[in-house]
């Protein structure tokens, strides 16, 4: 590889995460390449089965009501494989929160989901600074759900009674992010919706969208859909809006 090569990939990658021009030692990687590679694939190897410390969540999340559920999944390999259960709730939870029922206008879900990693990192300082715009909303107890796929939300709003619900769940790492939390809101939701009836932010992270913007984001999503009383792809982003409700820097 000349030096002229050199240039052209060392300008490339200032522009991705991806990896190019990694050159090559012989026929294989370098060394150094190589190791990072798989240090990348035991951090998502860790982030999936790795499990969100909950204790902590509603600590950090305190004065706010939490409560705790869990999925039909018993366990995390059983959620890997099955992901069908990891849609509905356990018998014990759908009962708990039934005792908690209400008129309430949006349910959030922090939930595991496939990084652990992720919700630890980004679920409180998102919820916590989208709180802040939501004044006069009635919001049911903050629901902690272990072993959940996003739609278990449905379920979990169902059993609430409200009328939104929006899920912070942990995305599927790859091999440059391990730790990207996702956004899901759906409107009216019901056991069953469609993935075109919810609205997904995705990708926040330390490397992607700001905690600021993910709350700006979800918090004019939230109040559209209201108005609209939909979610999905009939619920078009307007990023001038969001920016209006982005804290403003002193």
């Amino acid at each position: 590889m000349n030096d002229v090569t050199k240039d052209i990939w060392v300008r490339w990658r200032q522009t991705t995460r991806a990896r190019i021009g990694l050159g090559r030692s012989g026929d294989a990687l370098p060394t150094s390449a190589l190791l990072e590679f798989q240090a990348a694939h035991g951090r998502a190897r860790d982030a999936v089965h790795g499990a969100a410390d909950f204790a902590a969540l509603a600590e950090h999340l305190t004065p706010l009501p939490c409560l705790a559920v869990h999925s039909q999944a018993p366990d995390r390999a059983t959620y890997l494989r099955r992901p069908d259960l990891g849609r509905r709730l356990d018998e014990s939870s759908v009962a708990m929160l039934k005792d908690h029922a209400g008129d309430w206008d949006i349910a959030f879900v922090i939930a595991d989901g496939l990084s652990a990693r992720a919700v630890m990192t980004h679920a409180v300082p998102v919820l916590q600074r989208c709180m802040v715009g939501l004044a006069g909303w009635r919001i049911a107890p903050i629901i902690l759900a272990s072993q959940a796929r996003v739609a278990l939300g449905d379920h979990i709003a169902t059993c609430l009674n409200a009328k939104a619900a929006a899920v912070l769940i942990g995305e599927r790492p790859g091999l440059s992010v391990a730790d990207s939390l996702g956004v899901y809101l759906t409107w009216a939701p019901q056991v069953g919706r469609a993935d075109s009836e919810r609205n997904c932010i995705s990708n926040i992270h330390a490397d992607g969208m700001s905690h600021d913007q993910a709350a700006a984001t979800l918090l004019w999503l939230l109040h559209e859909a209201r108005r609209l009383r939909l979610s999905g792809i009939g619920l078009k982003l307007d990023p001038a809006g969001v920016a209006a409700l982005l804290p403003t820097s002193t």
